[in-house]
């Protein structure tokens, strides 16, 4: 029989691999390919993933980064927009696209009305256009609108999103800076690195994901890659694999030699950023999150939260406000207030290095910190 994982000893395990029971004396590539990416669909937040995890980080070891096109942003996993280097950009981005073409043809294939060697055409178009001048997807809608009159130009656009590897170009992104949504092929922006890079293996991507959220089930595996049927695959990796069982009976798989600390090591307080993927690519995230947590009257159209976690848990939100000259962060708690003091402090020294500083206790609950921080 296999050895039972209890919900804590799940919760360091997978704290262990993301760098959040302390942080890492690592550079920013190697952890954001440790991580296997940072979802980061928001312009800036993920900087505040980068600095909860890494010893010393400051903006510019990223933005410096990204502006050289060292690391990228492009819709991968999810076909949600991650942080990742080049090199993995590349190599993932033809594994997991087929979760985005799904979607597009769910959502836009029948409204686009093309046949498979129609849609074929106006997505090389779309590249040629892209790899001539970075467009929002709303211009490159309405260029395409041009050669194909009458068509839906969302569902065009769409069509080269999922079907062609892009890039979010900067300044977008950039840390201090601001700009439109503005994409190009990944062959355009990174001309060096799309003809030496071959597509990842997914028994490599499954490997890569343990690495970073194990020990998991093969739903979990699916649940944060997107992809189906990946049970096949890890009945072919399981002769190299340590396989445990949680406390509901279902099979764990992980790295024989990645790390599991035990449920009694300390986890500090830690402050997630509002698209962590650490809250969003499990399954079953109970080994995170708690009850509490999501008994709150969340908006589904409205922000996402930033967590707080403690003793390794969800236990409270958190909420910055910046000004120039001042900088409020904004703490509710989860039915018992958390000394989050320490890092709180540290994280608008870091987020505004410039202004006055101030944390504020807004009470229990989602909702009382969208009051308190309105």
């Amino acid at each position: 029989m296999p050895t039972v994982l209890d919900r804590r000893s799940l919760n360091r395990a997978t704290l262990a691999r993301q760098l959040l029971l302390r942080r890492a004396d690592l550079g920013v590539p190697e952890a954001v390919e440790h991580l296997a990416g940072l979802q980061a669909q928001t312009p800036h937040s993920w900087y505040t993933g980068l600095w909860t995890r890494l010893s010393g980080f400051r903006p510019e070891h990223a933005s410096d980064l990204l502006a050289d096109g060292r690391l990228v942003r492009a819709a991968t996993m999810r076909s949600t927009i991650h942080l990742m280097t080049a090199r993995d950009a590349v190599a993932v981005r033809p594994l997991v696209g087929i979760v985005g073409e799904r979607m597009w043809a769910t959502n836009f294939g029948r409204r686009l009305g093309l046949s498979l060697d129609g849609v074929a055409e106006l997505v090389a178009e779309g590249r040629r256009i892209l790899e001539a001048e970075p467009l929002t997807f709303a211009e490159l809608g309405k260029r395409l609108g041009e050669r194909w009159p009458g068509r839906d130009q969302a569902a065009m656009a769409q069509a080269v999103r999922v079907f062609e590897t892009l890039i979010q170009v900067p300044p977008r992104g950039l840390w201090g800076r601001s700009g439109r949504a503005l994409h190009t092929t990944a062959a355009a922006w990174l001309p060096g690195v799309t003809g030496t890079v071959e597509p990842m293996p997914v028994a490599t991507l499954v490997r890569r994901y343990l690495a970073a959220f194990g020990p998991a089930t093969v739903r979990d595996v699916q649940t944060w890659s997107g992809l189906t049927r990946l049970a096949e695959v890890l009945d072919e990796l399981r002769p190299e694999l340590a396989v445990f069982a949680d406390e509901q009976g279902r099979e764990l798989f992980d790295l024989p030699d990645a790390p599991r600390p035990g449920p009694d090591v300390t986890a500090p307080p830690r402050l997630l950023y509002d698209f962590d993927n650490l809250l969003l690519s499990h399954a079953d995230r109970s080994r995170v999150i708690t009850p509490e947590y999501l008994a709150q009257p969340f908006d589904p159209n409205g922000p996402m939260p930033s967590v707080i976690l403690a003793d390794g848990f969800t236990a409270g939100f958190w909420r910055a406000t910046v000004t120039k000259r001042r900088a409020t962060l904004w703490v509710a708690h989860l039915g018992r207030p958390v000394d989050v003091q320490d890092e709180a402090a540290a994280l608008l020294a870091f987020l505004a290095p410039g202004a006055e500083h101030e944390i504020r206790d807004a009470g229990a609950g989602w909702q009382a910190l969208l009051d308190a921080s309105a």
